[in-house]
C-alpha cells in the first residue's frame, strides 16, 4: 500500500459520489441521517476518506449505517453482498500466517483492516449489519475474535444461511477463496 495516505481532488470527487449514490440508494441503512452535514465531515478528513476509498477498490461497497450521538462520528460498514472480493482467501492474522508451513495466504485480515485504518467487524455489529439486509448468502466474513479464543489458536467467522446468522470458528490459519473480512470506519 501506498505511505501516504491522500487522494487527489480528482479521487476524492470520485469517491464522494460513489457514496452519495449508494447513500440514496440505500436510505433504509441510514434513517435520520443528511448527507449534506455527512459530506461536510468526509470532506474534512482526507485520511478517513483514503480508508473509505481502501474499502471501496477492495470491493467493500462502504456505507454508512449509523451515527454516534456521543462522539459525533458517522459510522461506515462495508456493505457489500457477499464479503468484499479484493479481501478473500486469506487467514485471520499474522500469527495466524506464520505459522502456515505451506500453501500459505497472500495476507491476513487484521494487517489487511490496519494498514486500510479499518476495524474488522464484531460479532456483533455484523448482527447489525445483517439487520439491514441480507450479505453472506454465499460467503463468509472473519470478525473480531475474543483473546481467549485466539490464544487457543481460534477465529471466528460469520455468515448468513437459511434465513440465520451464523457464527463459526476454525483454526486461525485457515483460508477459503470465499471468506474475507468486512470491516467499520468511524468518521
Amino acid at each position: 500500500m501506498e505511505n501516504k495516505k491522500e487522494l487527489s481532488s480528482e479521487q476524492q470527487e470520485e469517491l464522494i459520489r460513489a457514496l452519495k449514490t449508494r447513500f440514496e440508494k440505500n436510505m433504509n441503512r441510514h434513517i435520520g441521517i443528511d448527507w449534506a452535514k455527512l459530506q461536510v465531515k468526509l470532506e474534512s478528513d482526507t485520511e478517513k476518506l483514503w480508508s473509505l476509498n481502501e474499502m471501496e477498490k477492495t470491493g467493500g461497497e462502504p456505507d454508512v449505517v449509523g451515527f454516534d450521538k456521543n462522539s459525533g462520528e458517522y459510522i461506515f460498514y462495508d456493505c457489500s453482498a457477499e464479503s468484499p472480493k479484493g479481501r478473500r482467501s486469506i487467514c485471520y492474522d499474522r500469527e495466524a500466517l506464520e505459522s502456515r508451513k505451506e500453501y500459505k495466504p497472500d495476507n491476513n485480515a487484521c494487517d489487511m483492516a490496519a494498514a486500510m485504518g479499518v476495524e474488522l467487524l464484531t460479532e456483533e455489529q455484523y448482527r447489525e449489519l445483517q439487520e439491514l439486509g441480507n450479505f453472506d448468502t454465499k460467503t463468509s466474513s472473519w470478525v473480531r475474535t475474543p483473546a481467549g479464543i485466539r490464544k487457543l489458536g481460534g477465529a471466528l467467522f460469520c455468515d448468513r444461511r437459511y434465513g440465520h446468522v451464523f457464527v463459526y470458528h476454525n483454526g486461525a490459519e485457515s483460508y477459503y477463496g470465499v471468506r474475507g473480512f468486512r470491516g467499520s470506519l468511524r468518521v
